[in-house]
């Protein structure tokens, strides 16, 4: 491993760095099929089993119980049936990385298509990437106002 000469905390091309890379690399790609809605690729980057954390909501058809790749890719399929696509917007104020672990935050809003209610808030999204795969998907949102939005 690689030391920095003067503070020796590891420097720029340890294990460490390429670890953290490597989820980076991952994350980007995530957010890069999620934005296509490409639930293919997505299926593709989850792994077998993920740790899938997204507070359970009645009134929200998208958002349920989740373990499985092909369930953690359906969820942006389903995101997708149930709002208005022309209105979806989702901004990311920080991408964090350290190790095989990513944290973004940030902001997302949309429409239901079914109420034509619209809602909007602030997301925390915490990804673990391990052998390439996403491990841990835990996402933090504004429930409430995305439940007001699907009451009709």
């Amino acid at each position: 491993m690689t030391a920095h000469p003067t503070t020796g905390t590891p420097g720029p091309g340890t294990a460490a760095t390429a670890v953290a890379e490597a989820t980076r690399a991952v994350v980007r790609e995530f957010l890069s099929a999620r934005m296509a809605g490409d639930t293919a690729r997505l299926g593709e980057l989850f792994a077998d089993r993920v740790d899938w954390l997204l507070a359970e909501n009645p009134a929200v058809p998208w958002i349920r119980p989740r373990s499985t790749a092909t369930e953690c890719a359906a969820q942006a399929a389903e995101l997708a049936e149930h709002t208005v696509p022309e209105d979806a917007r989702a901004s990311v104020d920080a991408f964090l990385v350290d190790g095989t672990d990513a944290v973004l935050t940030g902001h997302v809003a949309g429409t239901v298509r079914a109420t034509g209610k619209s809602f909007e808030g602030p997301f925390a999204l915490r990804l673990t990437v391990e052998d390439g795969r996403i491990t841990r998907h835990h996402l933090y949102e504004d429930s409430l106002s995305i439940a007001a939005a699907c009451t009709p």
